[in-house]
């Protein structure tokens, strides 16, 4: 290289501050939700909330502006939407700006089902009217009626179903090869969350965020005994019987570990998540009185409980006890529900409009004194 080019400064980025996350289920996406908020929280920006009482925006409909609220006042001008909806490009590109970076998470469709099938037992008939995970594998078709679609949704390629596509489609390749390349075409980047902390650093790289800005405590997991071991028969059925989320898993993970490649590669991938690992040990030791989640039985403060369902032990943390004021704040955001921290960016964002209802004890009593 001649001396002169080697004068020029890189270019530094901008990070970027239109961001839409489409939060898919039983992905770690309530984890990524919490990244979402509190870097809109540091940026000051404006967060697509679902409207009224919902947590949501809309789902298990298909997404549509109205949904958002203060959409009909606030029109174009959101930066940041990460709420469970179902994908719908055109309307969402009525609240989100020309520039806004789309990105979703996906997760390999064996352990996401049996995820799935422990925290939606209750909910889904066709999980409901089963044993256990193996029994409704063993022959899903007998526990999996077509008429009670709706309630069934995540009992079958569920990923499928909230891109916006119809989760009991036949699996022709014609079919899954548009509708990959229709993905493709709407999104930036398709994280693997069984990947999860070398998908927070290329989307640090993709957004030209900071380490801290994908800095996270694992939210919303559960305990390990409250997982039902698959049979390698159970494995395989998966395959056939979510073909759809299959291929979609399949082909997306291929083109996560070429991303990375082409853009980080390997050696600084291995060790910007070093990074990451020490800097959240780092902020585990700062926050917690436990250096690890706990049981929903040993949540000390009621109001930092995740929402509990399905037979599924959903974990939280216990802050350590005299942090000062702004730590406090700081560990408070980490460690803070899907729930409540929308209902708290709900309180901020639309002071006049009645609080969304959680049934559980406030954080702040004031939430003004941010």
């Amino acid at each position: 290289k001649s001396h002169e080019e080697l004068l020029i400064p890189p270019t530094p980025c901008h990070a970027k501050t239109n961001v839409m996350f489409l939060k898919t289920h039983k992905t770690a996406s309530s984890t990524v939700l919490n990244i979402m908020f509190r870097f809109a929280e540091r940026y000051n920006l404006t967060v697509a909330l679902p409207a009224d009482q919902l947590f949501h925006l809309g789902y298990p409909r298909t997404f549509v502006a109205h949904f958002v609220e203060g959409f009909e006042a606030i029109g174009q001008n959101y930066n940041i939407m990460c709420n469970h909806m179902r994908f719908n490009p055109l309307e969402v590109k009525k609240v989100m700006a020309a520039n806004t970076f789309y990105f979703s998470i996906l997760r390999n469709p064996i352990p996401l089902l049996e995820s799935s099938y422990i925290y939606y037992k209750n909910n889904v008939p066709a999980f409901r009217s089963s044993r256990n995970v193996n029994e409704f594998l063993a022959s899903p078709t007998e526990y999996y009626h077509p008429a009670d679609y709706r309630e069934n949704i995540y009992a079958r390629n569920i990923m499928w179903f909230d891109f916006g596509y119809d989760n009991n489609a036949e699996d022709d390749t014609k079919y899954t090869q548009a509708i990959l390349e229709e993905i493709e075409q709407n999104f930036h980047l398709i994280l693997i969350a069984d990947y999860f902390d070398e998908s927070m650093i290329l989307l640090k790289h993709a957004l030209c965020w900071d380490l801290d800005d994908v800095i996270y405590f694992k939210l919303n997991s559960r305990s390990q005994d409250t997982v039902q071991t698959l049979t390698p028969e159970s494995e395989e059925q998966i395959k056939a019987w979510c073909s759809l989320d299959w291929k979609l898993y399949l082909h997306f993970n291929q083109s996560f570990w070429r991303r990375i490649e082409e853009t980080i590669g390997l050696e600084v991938l291995e060790k910007e998540v070093d990074h990451l690992r020490t800097r959240q040990k780092e902020l585990m030791a700062t926050c917690l009185s436990e250096q690890e989640a706990v049981g929903k039985g040993h949540i000390r403060n009621k109001a930092l409980l995740p929402f509990q369902s399905g037979a599924a032990n959903i974990l939280g943390y216990n802050l350590k006890q005299d942090l000062d004021n702004r730590t406090l704040r700081t560990c408070q955001k980490m460690v803070m529900p899907e729930l409540q921290y929308t209902s708290y960016l709900y309180a901020v964002q639309h002071p006049h409009k009645k609080r969304k209802e959680l049934g559980l004890p406030l954080l702040w009593t004031s939430l003004q004194e941010k």
